[in-house]
């Protein structure tokens, strides 16, 4: 059969599904026709080598399952004598089952329970045998394989290529009926038709070489749709290319799906695993070529988070994870841990490249030093993110919100280096004649192209920008400002004192009779004359106030008698004898280019020079603490000078506040606004226009009231 006419094969298949309609509603009929689309094929492959395998079958009965395996499986052969990698001892066939319509469930287990250990793994996956109690309860079992067995799969008619299109054309169909949970294992064939096109298409000339050997990995598979599509990517550019195709998923029909397409393609060096991707690598010691996954948007990780807390590090990366309640960057560092090394020049260190498609959360979820802006920061200054491709929105099957590809690779092209683009093809989209549960646009082949030729030119448009690493970076930084009291002894104000601390009712009064009633705007003056008259006291009222309670006890005696006041002097926390030393490393950049000598750049941290040798530190006022996002390329003090201090003149750099990494100032954090990078202003529409359409309307709304009152 030519591949071209694969689709009046799928047609027919797909038509058997409606002998299911009653037990069966039309999102479940993938349960039963996949699994048995499989065992048809395997059923015409095998029968190439059948007599030849129950015959050996019978010499090896007692010996050790595993030895029996190995091999049938050598034995059984395609139509060109290579080894199929799987065999089925049992007696039955399609058409015998077909023969024996009384016990045509009890044969049907026994004929799949024949099949080798790898075959079995996949239809326990299936879980077939609850659907073949169902089929036979509902009377279909018996019409259903009829049907199947004379469907002709047999390899001399239909090849691996043009069954893997059939079996990939049935998925799409059987997940897109299934829209309402299709989203979970399936992402639209279009977007996958981009990723691969980015993830490629830049490797043109290496891919299409004669012999050209490629490892491809999905770690979050699915159906396998992500690989079948990269497949024939290749096929079609180099029908010479050995492609080898690995995966792993954990939903479990998901997984079975995946692993029998690669059976029925006749990929023995490729493997499909089940398995948790977040905890669990049963690839240890693989590299691969390329990697692409969807992974689920918004997963959470808590039941994983047990088992990867006891870990030294995540897959080799080494920071702050992300929240529990979003795992979705856990599976890029998975993918990142699965490039193989790049040394320019050298064969055997080619790099790696990657493709994942997100929500927007990864891109900006998290501030400065939280674990998605650390891992944002991993990948970036190791120049490892090349581009991201806003899609537009209501593109997936089980959510409208907008989704993101990401290209990943330790291989940038030389005049990449250094450099990031973004994409917004938000608006390039196509509506669907009938919406797919929350799909309800597309991605035609033209948008799909034009997106892959401004990845490649790299110009500057209005859908395209290129910017600089650093242009995704900031500092955090804290700014503080004086905290100013006002102190005043009042009724009130003494009571509330008194309540807390009764015994010292007498230093109370001793402290108004120094200072009044009246309001004091200058509140260490006040301490300084409240300490005065403590030491007058009695030893044991002293020892009480200024001894090891003594902290607290000022706080008590703070809180009480004073409030807040923008107009009082700035409360002093601290007197020092020096000045920090001028340490370059709080500033990245130089802090002589922007004009700031020792002692201004000290005020502006926040320690003031009163007289000579002595050094003033305010107490911050926590209520008007803030933070500002100083970009990266740009020094911390000439933004504090131009933003900051022309409005609070007050205001200082918290130094305490540090970047674990570098030990500047502030912490560093990532992020990716696309809003803010694509944003057009518009201006508002002139109020005269406004008038003379809101005056229309309501000449309408009378004339329709006229219509109706006469």
């Amino acid at each position: 059969m030519s591949t071209t006419n694969f689709q009046q094969l799928a047609n027919f298949i797909w038509s058997v599904a409606d002998l299911l309609r009653g037990p069966y509603r039309p999102p479940q009929y993938e349960r039963v026709m996949l699994p048995l689309t499989v065992l048809r094929r395997f059923d015409a492959v095998l029968a190439l080598s059948k007599e030849a395998v129950l015959a050996k079958h019978e010499t090896l009965k007692g010996k050790d399952a595993a030895v029996i395996d190995r091999m049938l499986n050598e034995l059984a052969k395609d139509e060109k004598g290579r080894p199929l990698g799987f065999h089925n001892h049992s007696a039955l066939d399609f058409q015998k089952l077909k023969g024996d319509p009384d016990n045509i469930g009890r044969h049907l287990a026994d004929y799949i329970n024949g099949f080798s250990e790898n075959i079995r793994k996949i239809f326990e996956r299936f879980e077939f045998e609850k659907e073949i109690e169902k089929l036979e309860e509902a009377n279909r079992l018996y019409q259903v394989v009829s049907q199947f067995a004379e469907i002709d799969l047999h390899p001399r008619t239909v090849d691996n290529i043009t069954m893997g299109l059939v079996f990939e054309d049935l998925i799409r169909r059987f997940n897109e009926s299934a829209n309402e949970t299709a989203g979970d294992h399936f992402t639209p064939r279009e977007v996958i038709r981009l990723m691969v096109n980015l993830l490629l298409e830049s490797d043109t000339q290496v891919l299409t070489q004669k012999g050209v050997i490629v490892t491809i990995c999905d770690p979050a598979c699915g159906t396998g749709g992500m690989l079948a599509e990269a497949q024939n990517w290749i096929r079609d550019h180099n029908d010479e290319a050995t492609v080898k195709v690995f995966g792993q998923d954990y939903n479990p029909r998901s997984f079975a799906v995946a692993a029998s397409d690669l059976l029925i393609k006749g990929h023995k060096d490729s493997r499909v695993e089940f398995g948790n991707t977040l905890t669990e690598d049963p690839f240890t010691n693989l590299r691969f070529d390329y990697l692409l996954a969807n992974p689920p948007f918004g997963v959470d990780w808590k039941a994983e988070k047990k088992i990867i807390d006891r870990w030294p590090d995540f897959r080799g990366y080494k920071g702050k994870l992300p929240r529990i309640n979003d795992g979705a960057l856990l599976f890029l560092l998975f993918m990142m841990s699965k490039f193989q090394d790049h040394k320019p020049g050298d064969r055997n260190k080619p790099g790696s490249r990657a493709a994942v498609v997100f929500n927007g959360s990864p891109l900006f979820t998290g501030g400065a030093g939280s674990g998605e802006s650390e891992i944002r920061r991993w990948i970036i200054e190791r120049d490892q993110l090349e581009t991201i491709v806003a899609l537009p929105e209501q593109m997936f099957y089980n959510t409208g919100i907008g989704t993101f590809v990401w290209i990943v690779t330790n291989r940038k092209a030389k005049h990449r280096k250094g450099k990031i683009q973004l994409i917004d093809a938000r608006e390039r989209w196509s509506p669907m004649k009938r919406s797919l549960g929350d799909k309800r646009r597309y991605l035609d082949q033209d948008a799909i192209d034009a997106i892959t030729r401004e990845h490649g030119a790299m110009a500057e448009a209005a859908t395209s920008r290129m910017f600089d690493n650093a242009d995704f970076g900031y500092r955090r930084v804290t700014i503080e400002r004086p905290l100013r009291l006002r102190f005043e002894i009042t009724p009130e104000a003494k009571d509330r004192f008194l309540h807390a601390c009764p015994e010292l009712l007498d230093a109370v009064q001793a402290v108004q009779d120094n200072l009044g009633t009246e309001p004091w705007t200058d509140w260490n003056q006040v301490w300084t004359t409240v300490q005065a008259v403590f030491k007058r006291l009695p030893h044991d009222i002293e020892g009480w106030a200024f001894g090891a309670k003594g902290t607290a006890q000022k706080k008590i005696f703070r809180d009480c008698f004073t409030k807040v006041d923008p107009e009082a002097a700035p409360v002093v926390s601290k007197w020092h004898t020096s000045l920090v030393v001028d340490d370059k490393a709080l500033f990245p950049q130089s802090i002589a280019a922007v004009g700031v000598d020792k002692a201004a750049l000290n005020a502006l941290l926040g320690l003031y020079t009163e007289g000579r040798g002595k050094h003033i530190e305010y107490e911050p006022d926590s209520a008007l603490r803030d933070t500002e996002n100083v970009p990266l390329n740009e020094d911390v003090v000439s933004f504090f000078l131009r933003e900051v201090q022309p409005y609070v003149a007050d205001a200082w750099i918290d130094r305490a506040t540090r970047d674990e990494r570098d030990g500047g100032i502030g912490k560093v954090g990532y992020e990716i606004n696309f809003n803010r990078v694509f944003f057009q202003y518009q201006p508002p529409r002139q109020l005269k226009v406004i008038d003379t359409e809101l005056a229309e309307v309501e000449q309408r709304i009378m004339g329709l009231l006229r219509e109706v009152t006469q």
